[in-house]
């Protein structure tokens, strides 16, 4: 290739080219890199004060970074000479330690661009487990990682029970649990069986004979409630068990687990503390166990619309957060699956795909809506409209929006407040005030109403599409 007509491309001659090289680089795993010592400091000002420190550093031709991994070192060397990388550069085997490398340089712009690439890439949809596992190795637990609360977010919205043991290390599973632990953010795993994953794969980690003693010990839920029997007998290697599993039992929220669940099948085990078995039992009888839902943060049932709470005329499909209406019918109605109760605030997002004659968004109570029939009508139905309107009990509050009728694509965000038990809406970005006309119940369930043409989707919250 001609040098001299592309700038990027001459500097790319320098990567971990020993022959244009005056410092060699000792990387964690022993390998060994080549570089330029006056472009990586005028790079990095970490590198500035570890190459030009006035030490021995500044005169030897070898610096040593225990800490880190050539693969990231690799991509640090690639950005700074060239001032990019190519996102096909990053993988699920280097793109942890090329953050953590990243990170230590503190080169915000590529910091960025590694993030996006976690963001708009399938690698935290289909390598959470694994990459989040590699994390907890490499850097402490900090809320303001935004790397690592992507990964967090795609693993928790993914059933523990469809994650093989062997995946998901012990200290990945902490970071998930106690950065979802008692926060209002989308999650897909039922307490107990977060409980009995977390003691399975810490069995997993004592030895084979635990783990299959463990596997038969626990069932799943879906077992229980087929009337799963076994014997009340200490498993193997238990007190090992036990310690294995400590790191995660201040993340696991027992109170969310059935009472007669801890007692056929969680405290026989012998691996959780009798202290906080009993704190749990005395926390139940005061409040009767009907207080708490079985699943943490945003139970993601919460964003499936529910097929025995539909009209007859609809279609839900895509898993359950689509509902649409292909026939030319009156206003029908479908409800969330998830029943929304007690204290707390609720936000969710409603994608109005297709529009259809006059678009409804809202909540309903538990009892006594009819489906077949226009939630607004209702008194149990309490709903905003495209036409800028909301309604209730066929009563309705005008202009309390402009009209976003016959407008594909229009994303309606619900703000449900049980504190107050007052609801508001936000429109493609703009938030509106609280509906405080609306007497609302303290049961409720995300509801939809729609007609022909129609399609409407329901998924958590997604704070960077309104702002």
């Amino acid at each position: 290739m001609t040098r001299g007509y592309s700038l990027e491309q001459d500097l790319r001659l320098l990567i971990n080219n020993s022959k244009y090289s005056d410092i060699e680089i000792l990387c964690a795993d022993e390998k060994k890199l080549y570089g330029c010592r006056a472009i990586l400091a005028v790079r990095s000002e970490v590198f500035d004060r570890l190459l030009y420190n006035g030490m021995k550093e500044t005169y030897e031709k070898q610096i040593s970074l225990p800490k880190i991994n050539s693969t990231g070192m690799e991509i640090v060397l690639e950005y700074t000479y060239t001032g990019s990388i190519k996102e096909e550069s990053l993988t699920k085997d280097n793109i942890v330690e090329a953050f953590y490398a990243v990170d230590y340089f503190q080169l915000s712009d590529l910091k960025n661009f590694i993030t996006k690439t976690v963001r708009n890439t399938n690698l935290a949809k289909n390598y959470s487990p694994e990459l989040l596992s590699k994390v907890s190795e490499k850097m402490p637990l900090t809320e303001d990682n935004v790397f690592l609360n992507l990964l967090v977010e795609a693993l928790a919205i993914i059933s523990l029970n469809n994650i093989e043991f062997g995946r998901l290390s012990i200290p990945g599973l902490k970071y998930l649990l106690s950065i979802t632990h008692k926060k209002r953010v989308p999650f897909a795993t039922q307490e107990y069986e977060v409980f009995r994953y977390s003691a399975i794969l810490s069995a997993k980690q004592v030895s084979n004979d635990a783990y299959v003693s463990l596997m038969e010990r626990l069932p799943t839920l879906e077992q229980i409630e087929n009337s799963y029997h076994v014997e009340n007998n200490l498993i193997i290697d238990h007190q090992k068990v036990a310690n294995e599993i400590k790191p995660l039992v201040d993340y696991i929220d027992f109170r969310r687990i059935k009472g007669q669940v801890l007692v056929d099948f969680i405290e026989p085990l012998g691996i959780i503390p009798e202290k906080i078995i009993l704190s749990v039992y005395r926390e139940m009888a005061k409040l009767n166990n009907s207080y708490f839902n079985d699943t943490r943060g945003i139970p993601l049932l919460m964003h499936v619309w529910d097929e025995s709470a539909c009209g007859s005329k609809l279609i839900i499909e895509d898993g359950g957060k689509i509902v649409r209406a292909p026939n030319e019918y009156g206003h029908q109605n479908v409800r969330a699956k998830i029943e929304l109760e007690n204290d707390g605030i609720f936000e969710w997002d409603v994608i109005i795909e297709k529009v259809c004659t006059y678009a409804w968004v809202g909540v309903c109570a538990s009892e006594n809506l009819n489906y077949e029939t226009f939630a607004g009508w209702q008194p149990t139905g309490w709903v905003l409209g495209s036409n800028g309107n909301c309604c209730n009990t066929n009563v309705e509050e005008f202009n309390y929006c402009p009209s976003f009728h016959n407008m594909d694509g229009t994303i309606v965000t619900v703000h449900l407040d049980m504190n107050k038990r007052t609801c508001a809406f936000t429109v493609n970005g703009t938030k509106y005030r609280e509906v405080s006309e609306w007497k609302l119940p303290l049961k409720l369930y995300p509801v939809v109403s729609l007609s022909h043409l129609g399609r409407f989707r329901i998924q958590p919250h997604q704070k960077n599409q309104n702002i």
